[in-house]
């Protein structure tokens, strides 16, 4: 039989429905009380069909496993309402919601133990599917350690590596702006719904993050406040979506830890930015590295351990690249600046990157060989040229 154009519209729209009704079935067991993912699965399984939740009856409901008080909401039509009402907020946010039915849902997520049933997501959900590396750390790094996580983000993200991490202060903020400056894509994944920012100092970041292609994901519904316990169970999605997670400081009852173990859980690898052992982050990566996760120092590291369909992947996508987007690929790393004029090498010379220097101190050391006058011109033109970073107190660290 054949099908006109306005029958092939008609079958399009009534599938687009369906998968609308199925897509708030799911909402709305997401935002029942007592519903969490694995009572989700079991009840989804039971029923066979997501839009039978609204036309089951209460004796079926609490047959797919769900508790008394949960099936009434359910039953009653209040389930449905709040997921229609979140549903319409979502929208005016500019927003999407993602399910196990979906498409673009992560096919890394659906490995994992207790998948979310619903993803909130403003941005390309595209990038959701992509590979991608977690990096992660303490939200109270040394010098060496933001300038680790931005360097290493940044040269992996140039080589079409999507960065993910939580936005929070620290290394979190450091990988996405590191990603940004390579002209790559980030995913932010939050601990609070998708219009709530936190930390609020890092709006203009989430901005950047949108207006730059990448992605802000949440498992938790639209207004939901910063609660201390979201972050460390927002962890596992960081993990989850990666095909690796990348440590840079942490110290021993970091939270941290939770990402790197649930890393380890979902069989994803793990790598680790050596420290300072007399500094206490790191603890943490380097714990990590005696357990056997990848030392790691540039983004070759990382590179050459990634699963070769991925690599490969990745190759034929730079490979195929127009000469402006490749300009991008080759961000400087630790191996490819160029010389200095000698006065600013042996003020370099003086600096570390886990440790800051006194200017006196700089002084001090080079007198023989540099007049002060000399030193602060190699100080002004290093920092210019974004070599040195100057701290309070005329203190100078190294950057990357």
């Amino acid at each position: 039989m054949d099908v006109t154009p306005e029958g092939e519209f008609s079958l399009t729209a009534q599938a687009a429905a369906a998968r609308e009704r199925s897509r708030l079935a799911w909402l709305a067991l997401t935002l029942t009380p007592g519903m969490g993912p694995t009572r989700i699965a079991r009840a989804m399984g039971y029923l066979g069909d997501a839009e039978r939740v609204f036309r089951a009856s209460l004796t079926e409901l609490e047959a797919a496993g769900m508790p008394a008080g949960s099936a009434q909401f359910v039953f009653d039509g209040r389930a449905l309402a709040a997921a229609e009402d979140e549903h319409k907020r979502v929208l005016e946010a500019g927003g999407q919601i993602l399910t196990p039915e979906d498409d673009d849902y992560p096919e890394r997520l659906r490995e994992i133990y207790d998948p979310p049933t619903v993803l909130w997501v403003r941005g390309d959900v595209r990038l959701l599917s992509r590979p991608g590396i977690g990096v992660v750390g303490t939200r109270h790094p040394s010098p060496y350690g933001a300038g680790m996580a931005q360097m290493l983000s940044r040269d992996l993200a140039g080589r079409r590596l999507v960065i993910l991490s939580g936005m929070a202060r620290g290394v979190d903020t450091a990988a996405h702006k590191g990603a940004l400056e390579a002209g790559g894509k980030t995913i932010a994944i939050w601990g609070t719904g998708i219009d709530v920012i936190y930390p609020k100092e890092n709006k203009k970041l989430a901005e950047q993050i949108l207006a730059g292609g990448g992605a802000i994901v949440s498992e938790y519904p639209m207004g939901t406040f910063p609660a201390p316990q979201n972050f460390p169970i927002r962890n596992r999605l960081i993990s989850g979506m990666s095909v690796g997670v990348l440590v840079v400081e942490a110290g021993e009852h970091s939270g941290t830890r939770i990402t790197a173990r649930c890393a380890l859980e979902q069989n994803r690898d793990v790598y680790a930015v050596p420290g300072n052992a007399t500094n206490k982050n790191a603890w943490g990566p380097n714990t990590l590295i005696k357990q056997g996760a990848k030392l790691t120092a540039t983004w070759e590291d990382v590179w050459e351990d990634l699963p070769s369909q991925v690599r490969l992947q990745l190759e034929d996508e730079l490979g195929a690249m127009t000469g402006d987007e490749s300009k991008l690929v080759s961000a400087a790393s630790l191996f490819d600046t160029p010389p200095l004029p000698e006065r600013e090498q042996l003020v370099l010379e003086e600096l570390r990157h886990d440790e800051s220097t006194q200017l006196d101190e700089i002084i001090e050391r080079l007198e023989p060989k540099v007049s002060s006058s000399e030193i602060f011109t190699a100080l002004f033109e290093l920092e210019l040229a974004g070599r040195v970073k100057q701290l309070p107190g005329k203190n100078y660290v190294r950057s990357f």
